[in-house]
């Protein structure tokens, strides 16, 4: 059979290729701080893009106590599940602008027309699970204040001690305290709030410290001292 200038590979030939690819070593991660050319030690995924190295010195672990800064985090962390942080960053002032700027009270109000209008938006992550979970979570923090806010309720669970990773390898990425304030939000009505997610959100606002020892803002929240 004469083969054709578009033929693809046969089966077998596919399965190989795919092998072989799996078989290459693959080029190792750093996992130590990086000292960057300011003399300043930041951990790999801040050490190089101008933005998330902007992020993590003036924001990534600082203390958010607010019902707004809360929910907002919230939010974005659910939206972030299965994409790069880095991603979400890049679109924070289109979620803002979309999502009537993360007010609770607003966005417990969004109809379904404003749900066909954040899936027409194409500077956000068009999910529509995620778009109904942050809507569905507005609704569940502002019930949550009959019980004290959602600030309170989450700051509940800040361990009594936290981390002190020299690597990256070294940091959880759940904790006794995540998987505990999971099954608190979800009791309330939250979604999107796993163990993993509630952990991430825990680190950004500052209820644990997993900056690198040797990082330039480890202690840096005043929650957690530098050690």
């Amino acid at each position: 059979m004469k083969k054709t200038p578009f033929a693809t590979k046969p089966p077998a030939k596919k399965a190989r290729a795919a092998a072989n690819k799996a078989a290459r070593p693959k080029k190792p991660q750093p996992l130590d701080a990086i000292v960057g050319a300011d003399g300043l030690a930041r951990p790999p995924w801040a050490a190089v893009d101008p933005l998330l190295k902007h992020y993590y010195d003036t924001e990534w672990g600082m203390p958010v106590r607010d019902e707004h800064g809360l929910f907002e985090r919230l939010s974005l962390e659910a939206f972030q599940s299965g994409l790069s942080w880095a991603t979400i960053l890049r679109k924070r002032d289109a979620f803002r602008e979309a999502f009537a700027g993360f007010d609770p009270d607003a966005v417990a109000a969004f109809d379904d027309k404003d749900v066909e209008r954040l899936m027409a938006d194409e500077r956000i992550i068009r999910n529509r699970a995620k778009i109904l979970a942050t809507i569905t979570n507005a609704v569940a923090t502002i019930r949550l204040r009959e019980e004290g806010g959602l600030p309170a309720l989450i700051w509940s669970f800040q361990p009594h001690a936290t981390p002190a990773p020299r690597t990256i390898a070294d940091i959880p990425t759940t904790s006794a305290e995540s998987i505990a304030l999971s099954k608190a939000l979800r009791k309330r009505g939250f979604v999107f709030v796993g163990p993993t997610t509630m952990h991430a959100l825990m680190e950004a606002t500052g209820i644990v410290d997993t900056h690198l020892v040797d990082s330039h803002r480890r202690g840096s929240s005043g929650v957690w001292p530098r050690e």
